[in-house]
């Protein structure tokens, strides 16, 4: 599983119009799921997030998590995150997980966040959105299960 970590200072998430899911501070997350992702690269992910000190304490140091600062967190299914753009001028997507299989997993990887008490609001799976974004720092990180 890949994820493409945001901090952002707001976000939201648009399906059709109407508002899918939107939060204040904390983490805007775009997550792929890739052929064979399962319970580990889950646990991964759900494990390190929430943890993961990328806010800024009083001297201006990344020493604070999501959970320090009682953050959000946005979750956006991406499978083209897993997008190969190294042959042709066409990315192929052969690595991403079948979508009824990568829909299993985003819904578990959402119910582990909330298991944790993490305030988590949602895309929609397979639908056509429109993210909006307020980034703060800029911060973006990658986190990829399988160089772990």
């Amino acid at each position: 599983m890949r994820a493409v970590i945001q901090r952002v200072k707001s976000a939201e998430v648009l399906v059709d119009g109407r508002v899918s899911g939107k939060i204040g501070k904390g983490l805007l997350v775009f997550v792929g799921v890739a052929r064979g992702d399962g319970e580990g690269d889950l646990s991964y992910l759900t494990t390190k997030l929430p943890d993961l000190r990328i806010f800024e304490d009083e001297a201006g140091k990344f020493n604070l998590s999501l959970r320090e600062i009682n953050g959000e967190m946005l979750v956006v299914s991406q499978f083209t995150l897993y997008g190969d753009c190294r042959k042709g001028r066409r990315p192929s997507f052969t690595e991403a997980e079948d979508p009824a299989l990568a829909r299993d997993l985003y819904e578990q990887f959402i119910s582990r966040l909330r298991e944790q008490n993490i305030p988590v609001q949602t895309g929609e799976f397979q639908a056509r959105m429109e993210v909006h974004l307020v980034n703060d720092g800029p911060v973006t990180l990658l986190l990829d299960s399988k160089r772990a």
